[in-house]
């Protein structure tokens, strides 16, 4: 499910409640899937995260006139895969799916091995007395039913609820199939039996918004499955990275290359790398062991500053088939942009997510201020946005330009009537990374330096924006400027910028602005919330940012702006010794 809960979609708005400790103990013995008082829209079990925090349902009591649940929040149920335990563990190769102490005739299996009968635990002391395939607690309800011709379970169970909605059929304890219609209305019964919460803001919401918030969790976790070791990882960022990869039951240990790999191969699972901080054989040796590789990186939208000041990410993105800074070959949002069916409620809610950004003026950098620089009337007026020299996006998307003093050169070349102003990056000037140049040798290209205007009023007040491969392109986009890019960012290649460089092949789609964002800021990366540490999606991050409900200022990177300090000193006084 892609587009948010409103319109037609909208369900019951009921006030929320705190749970019921009481009510919502299980019994012993008893399964939650079992308790018509458990709400069947629930939370996963976030790693480290209170219950409370997380909860975004609680049992309520049925009032007159407040069980109408539309058809069409049953539709977005289906097409969401949330509720139950959809977090779980997903078991293949099964054909029929009984619930353990339902009774079932033997006729019923007939046929069947063993192994593709799947019991699934049920009432303590109770058993069907079949031989089968016994689960594990906790599977994913939605991937044991949709492989399944036949669900045996009690009409209210969870397992044929579910069932109801996908169109498989149903056999009670008594033999008799049960009316799919019969089975909705159950359904409708407990999604009514109870009231709903926003985590993020402590508030009431109605269902459709909760399918939403269950949707993109269940995109996040999934994206995660198969991660069997992580490599790479910054000690700094270990703490949110745990939160980025865990998959509904684990966070994979942080090991050295060669252990991950072991693991990885002997699991039959992925390595996560971050990639510029393991060796630059990594990847083929993965490759070589057939051992999946799955590349993490920054996100678009930081919840403050940058990785170089050790601020701990936001957002990442992890990417199976290579990673979108990488323009030699095809990645996951590549691939996504230029195959996927960006259906109107997920491209509307793109356009209140870019409207939203603009409205708060953030960016990859957070939020900023400063005075502005004047820029001249009667002239067209250009920005060119330097980069750090030795990034990934820099060696891997320039295209072949050669630094932040060719890319200078080229943009002379391509505006020679324009006044220049140069930005150069805030890790450069902060004094962290390579790609510094003295004021002689950028003016020698550009009319004026640029480094404390609020980044995205100057974006907006010049007539072009030039970028190498810089996200302040995409942030460009977004605000509706004219962008000419050197080099070959995500960003470019779909009809929305005017492109110097040699087209890849892969690309040539004509893309809408807000298809571009639904699938860089919303399809793409992953979000964890820095107030409640709750993967979210990127609305929240972007009111966070907003409002300033950041991390705060840690001992280290005290120590690390120190040291950029100190490294930006030494740079000036050797250029004021040499000239």
């Amino acid at each position: 499910m892609e587009g948010q809960g409103h319109g037609p979609h909208r369900g019951i708005i009921r006030r929320w409640r705190q749970p019921n400790v009481a009510r919502n103990k299980y019994c012993a013995g008893v399964h939650p899937f079992l308790m018509p008082t458990v709400p069947f829209l629930r939370s996963p079990p976030f790693a480290g995260i209170a219950v409370a925090t997380a909860a975004v349902s609680a049992p309520a009591s049925i009032d007159d006139g407040e069980a109408s649940i539309c058809d069409d929040i049953l539709a977005l149920l289906a097409q969401a895969r949330v509720g139950g335990d959809y977090w779980g563990h997903r078991p293949q190769g099964l054909r029929l799916i009984v619930r353990d102490g339902v009774s079932v005739d033997p006729a019923a299996v007939e046929g069947l091995d063993p192994d593709q009968i799947g019991i699934v635990p049920g009432h303590a002391g109770l058993s069907s007395g079949l031989e089968g395939r016994r689960l594990p607690a906790g599977c994913d309800p939605w991937a044991l039913v949709e492989q399944a011709c036949v669900v045996h379970a009690a009409p209210d169970d969870e397992l044929a609820l579910i069932a109801g909605l996908l169109g498989v059929s149903v056999i009670g304890a008594d033999g008799a199939a049960i009316d799919p219609g019969q089975l909705q209305a159950a359904l409708k019964m407990r999604l009514a039996a109870a009231s709903y919460r926003d985590c993020f803001a402590d508030a009431p919401i109605d269902i459709a918004q909760v399918i939403q918030q269950l949707a993109d969790w269940r995109r996040h976790l999934d994206g995660n499955r198969g991660i069997v070791a992580a490599s790479g990882m910054a000690f700094w960022k270990k703490e949110a990275i745990r939160h980025f990869l865990w998959d509904g039951a684990r966070t994979p240990p942080f090991l050295s290359v060669d252990s991950g790999l072991r693991r990885a191969q002997k699991a039959g699972g992925a390595l996560a790398i971050w990639p510029s901080r393991v060796p630059a054989g990594t990847i083929g040796q993965a490759a070589a062991k057939g051992v999946p590789v799955a590349q993490v990186e920054d996100g678009f939208l930081r919840s403050r500053g940058l990785g170089a000041a050790l601020h701990p990410p936001g957002s990442v993105v992890i990417d199976r088939s290579g990673i979108y800074y990488d323009a030699r070959k095809a990645n996951d949002l590549e691939t996504l942009l230029a195959t996927h069916d960006f259906t109107p409620a997920l491209v509307e809610r793109a356009a209140r997510l870019r409207e939203r950004v603009c409205a708060a003026g953030v960016t990859k950098y957070g939020t900023d201020a400063g005075k502005m620089i004047a820029l001249p009337s009667g002239r067209r007026t250009i920005l060119a946005v330097g980069q750090v020299e030795d990034d990934l996006s820099v060696r891997y998307g320039g295209a072949g330009v050669a630094g932040n003093l060719d890319f200078l050169a080229r943009v002379r070349a391509a505006e020679p009537d324009g006044w220049i102003v140069y930005r150069p990056h805030p890790d450069v000037q902060a004094g962290h990374r390579k790609g510094h140049l003295s004021d002689l040798a950028v003016l020698a290209h550009a009319d004026a330096i640029d480094t404390g205007a609020p980044l995205m009023e100057l974006v907006q007040r010049v007539d072009e924006v030039h970028v190498l491969s810089s996200l302040t392109g995409f942030e460009a986009l977004m605000r509706g400027r004219a962008v000419t890019v050197h080099g070959m960012p995500f960003y470019a290649g779909w009809g929305l910028t005017r492109d110097l460089a040699q087209s890849t092949g892969r690309r040539g789609r004509q893309l809408s602005v807000d298809q571009l964002v639904a699938g860089a800021l919303i399809l793409y990366p992953r979000y964890i919330d820095p107030v409640t540490r709750l993967p979210c999606g990127p609305e929240v991050m972007v009111d966070r940012m907003a409002n300033g409900s950041t991390p705060p200022m840690t001992w280290l990177i005290r120590l690390r702006m120190l040291q950029g300090k100190l490294r930006r000193f030494m740079t000036l006084f050797a250029e004021l010794l040499h000239g």
